[in-house]
Formats: C-alpha cells, structure tokens, sequence
C-alpha cells in the first residue's frame, strides 16, 4: 500500500469549516501574530526536563530538524542525558539555561503544574518558547503567559503533536474530499489499558494531572481543528481503577448549532480499555469513515528511534488503513484508504521556519493556545456540575 508525507514545505495549518450540504470547504485560519524579528540558523534550544516527554517527544525531534541545534538539556541526572546525546550541554537548572544568551528558544518539557512559572520566566529571559501540552492548568494562567509573550515580542506555542499523526491527516483528506457529504456525527477515542496504576505525577491528585488535561488536549485540540470551537459542551468523568487518585476516564459532547447543526462530536479516552475500538469515527449524510490503531510515532520514538526530516523514509508509515463505506447508486460500497504517512518532525519545522521569518504563523498560534486551554478549563466545569456549559464565547 502507498504511503507518503505531506509536503514538508506546506506548514501553514487549516482547519475544515462544514458548508451546506455539499461537503467541507477548507480556509486558513486568520489572525494577528506578533511581529518577531527573525533569527538566524541555526535556532539553539534548550530542553527543560529529561522525562519521558524530553526524551522522547523533543530531544530527538529537535536533533532531527535542519536548522535547529539542540544545545541544552536541563535535567538532574546528566549520566542519562550524556548516555543519549554526549554531546549536549547538561545544566541542572532551568534559570542556567534561561540565562545563557545564546539560547534561542526553550522547551518546557516538565510537570503540568511547573509550566507557567517556567515558562513566564524564559519569556521575560528573552526566550520563545514551547511548552509541551496543556500549557498550564488554568486559563488565567495561560493567558498571562500570552501576555508576557506579547509584551516581549517573543513566541509562546504549545506543542500539538497529534495534528501530525499520520491517521488525523489520513481524516482531514476524507473530509476535504466531500465524500462523506454533510459531516453528522464524529468520534474521537483514545483508549488505552493501564490497569496498574503507575507511581508518577500524572496519576497524583494534582492540579492538570488526569486523563482530560492529558489526552483531552490532544483530542479538543483536533476536534477545533476539524470544525472549529462548539457552542457547548458536556463532560463526564470517572475514577475506574483500583486505587487511582484521579480521572482515568472522560467523554465529553460538543455540540454546534451555530456553525454545524446537527453535528455531534463525541471525545473518550479510558485507561481500562484491553480490546480497542476504532480510533476515528465519522459518519456524513453520504457515507462513513472509520480508523482503527494509533498512530506508530510515538512507540517508534520511544524505541529510540531518531528521525531526520531531511531523509525521512517510511517515518510515521501506518500499517493499517482506514475503511470508508459510501451510498452510491443506494448501495453501500466499501473502499481502503490509502495510507498517509505522520511526521511529527513537522512541528519543529514549523517553529523554525516561524522564528526564522520564513513563514507567517507558529504551527499553533496564540489564538489556538488560549482557545484548547479555555475549553479544557469549561469541560472541567461541565463535569464539576453535572451540566452543559456554554463555550461559544472561546472562539
């Protein structure tokens, strides 16, 4: 089966806009972006942390990229930084870091709870900066992150990674195609099985540590890229496993009768979950799409893998295609879709090509930022009261 990577060049992000009964109509999304003055390659970052998100998720991306240098590691336990890159430059504070002038951009790589404090700090070092997802575990403080950003002249982006699996591209062609017609019904799940529950931060009673602000910020950053912010949403969720100190559990409801009537998008995730289903649903008035699996990126990456944007291969190849069923002539017609391939490598090209004047927008503007956080923050309101919650002032 073929497979390829979209165009490494064509970093500007798009969302879908549902338009009459026709199919889907694709725009760029318009906004106002600070003016940065443009740096020069090669942009040197530092990684602040060394968990499973800098190991895996950053460092090796990073290194992967033409144009950017990892320079820096933040971490206590500069044995196992060195053991990966011995070449780097280990610190063991993140103020060591965000004082050496020749860093350019930071990543905050650490515990939920510690973003904005570190985060507003290398900003007002001078540093752009990328945290890892959520951005924080409020709004006011996400906001006050763009602020400082704004007053600095510096970027402030959060690293979406799961814009570029390979499946969700795979689902922005079906649906850019028209082939389904009027879009009616989507799923999201993302169910995983982690019936012991592991001794790390994510799974203490602490603020931005459960299942929503985890998975949540990758499957309502998706959904507002497929069809924009919901007029409301309802959140539910649960503690299924024995002896957890926080939410394994979420389904959230959004709704659109303002932009899409009709349209119905469901977002789960459950850690007690052995035999998956599939990982997209989407059923239009002419047709439906389903996904099995996830994306192979991140088991790659956690294998050690080291990609290279420069020669990519089968990067990101998926192993399984989708499956879309369509009426035609009153009968149903089954079809595989063709595999596309995910390269998460393009999010860092994206930062680049941004700080380097090369292109007009971060992969995840200020705009995008606030509106994942804010309507993280309205969903952990919906499920405290048991109620819809009205969302469509986010946008």
């Amino acid at each position: 089966m073929a497979h390829g990577h979209p165009d490494s060049a064509q970093l500007t992000l798009r969302w879908c806009t549902l338009a009459g009964k026709d199919g889907i109509h694709h725009h760029q999304e318009t906004m106002t972006h600070i003016a940065l003055t443009p740096l020069t390659a090669p942009i040197r970052v530092a990684v602040i942390g060394y968990g499973l998100a800098g190991r895996v998720f950053h460092a090796p991306l990073i290194a992967g990229v033409p144009g950017l240098e990892l320079a820096c590691i933040c971490s206590s336990k500069p044995d196992a930084v060195h053991a990966d890159w011995p070449e780097v430059r280990v610190v063991p504070t993140p103020e060591a870091a965000f004082a050496d002038p020749a860093i350019d951009l930071v990543v905050i790589a650490t515990s939920n709870t510690s973003h904005h404090a570190l985060a507003r700090a290398a900003l007002l070092a001078g540093k752009h900066v990328v945290v890892d997802k959520p951005c924080t575990v409020t709004l006011a403080e996400t906001e006050d992150l763009l602020a400082v950003a704004a007053q600095q002249n510096r970027l402030l982006t959060v690293y979406q990674n799961r814009r570029f699996d390979g499946d969700f591209f795979l689902l922005q062609q079906v649906l850019a195609s028209g082939q389904l017609g009027r879009i009616t019904h989507f799923e999201s799940h993302f169910d995983r099985f982690r019936h012991v529950v592991p001794g790390k931060w994510r799974e203490q009673d602490i603020p931005g540590s459960d299942l929503w602000m985890d998975l949540g910020a990758h499957l309502v950053d998706q959904a507002v890229q497929l069809f924009g912010v919901p007029d409301d949403l309802f959140l539910d969720l649960a503690r299924q496993r024995e002896n957890t100190q926080t939410n394994d559990y979420f389904h959230a409801q959004l709704r659109y009768p303002t932009r899409h009537p009709g349209l119905r998008v469901v977002l789960h995730a459950s850690s007690c979950v052995t035999a998956s289903g599939p990982r997209f649903v989407l059923h239009g008035t002419g047709g439906s799409f389903t996904k099995f699996g996830l994306d192979t990126q991140e088991d790659t990456l956690k294998a050690g893998a080291r990609p290279q944007l420069s020669a990519l291969g089968d990067w990101g190849a998926d192993p399984l295609p989708g499956q879309l069923v369509r009426q035609i002539d009153g009968q149903p017609v089954t079809t595989a879709t063709p595999d596309t391939a995910g390269n998460y490598l393009q999010y860092y090209a994206g930062v680049r090509d941004y700080l380097l004047g090369q292109s007009d927008a971060a992969p995840v503007p200020p705009q995008q930022v606030r509106q994942v956080m804010a309507l993280l923050e309205r969903g952990t309101q919906s499920a405290a009261q048991g109620n819809w919650v009205a969302t469509g002032d986010v946008g």
